[in-house]
């Protein structure tokens, strides 16, 4: 990586969710021999535009393409300017911070995305600098570098807003789902339990979803309903 190829104090970081279980996840990188964890990001090319880059980092991190994505907010307080975390980095990697790496101990304004995908259909690849890549619980994140658990909290701030409208368009879900499945992925990203008939009374008026055929699973007269989101 040399600084003639990137835009100087421009990076991003990205906030990739996925649903499993039950729970809500988040993939987490860990830098080589340092016990650091941190975000996926990275950096933008002087002849890329800014949500390219991300997508691509994405694409690199998860091996998917078209997913959704949203820019939630700008990262650039000076608290965050710590050379030494970067430093430590490049030397367990055996890189020469001061040769063609000493542009990223400079300072960054990090712009932060967050992206709704299919768990099931993520293949996490660590980057150059990392030893693994995978999925954490969100209420069980290892601690994060720099600002980024409060990166973590602003988007799942940022989600929470409008979360209706964000899910239609994310991919946290299979194509049909049932109720209960989408009660359980609500209840995940907001951390609260939600009454049953209430929230599939809500969720009915809102008239966003479709109703298909039941899904049965042995049991006929229990049988639920099976669920898409319209225009999806």
């Amino acid at each position: 990586m040399k600084a003639a190829d990137y835009l100087p104090h421009i990076a991003y970081d990205s906030v990739i969710l996925g649903y499993s279980d039950g729970e809500l996840k988040i993939l987490i990188m860990e830098y080589h021999n340092t016990g650091m964890f941190a975000l996926p990001g990275g950096f933008v090319k002087i002849q890329e535009d800014l949500e390219d880059a991300v997508r691509r980092g994405l694409k690199e991190r998860t091996g998917l393409d078209h997913i959704f994505l949203e820019q939630f907010h700008t990262f650039g307080s000076r608290a965050r300017y710590q050379p030494e975390i970067m430093r430590t980095i490049l030397i367990a990697n055996g890189h020469e911070p001061d040769g063609d790496y000493h542009w990223l101990l400079d300072r960054f304004i990090s712009v932060a995305y967050y992206a709704l995908i299919n768990y099931t259909e993520v293949v996490p690849t660590p980057d150059a600098l990392s030893d693994s890549c995978r999925w954490y619980a969100i209420d069980k994140l290892p601690a994060l570098i720099l600002d980024h658990q409060e990166i973590v909290k602003k988007a799942l701030q940022t989600l929470r807003d409008n979360l209706d409208r964000k899910l239609m368009s994310g991919n946290l879900l299979p194509p049909r789902f049932t109720m209960n499945e989408l009660q359980r992925v609500y209840e995940s990203i907001l951390g609260a339990p939600l009454r049953r008939t209430s929230f599939q009374r809500r969720m009915l008026s809102l008239e966003l979803l479709e109703r298909h055929e039941k899904h049965y699973s042995g049991k006929a007269h229990k049988a639920p309903y099976l669920y898409s989101f319209k225009n999806s």
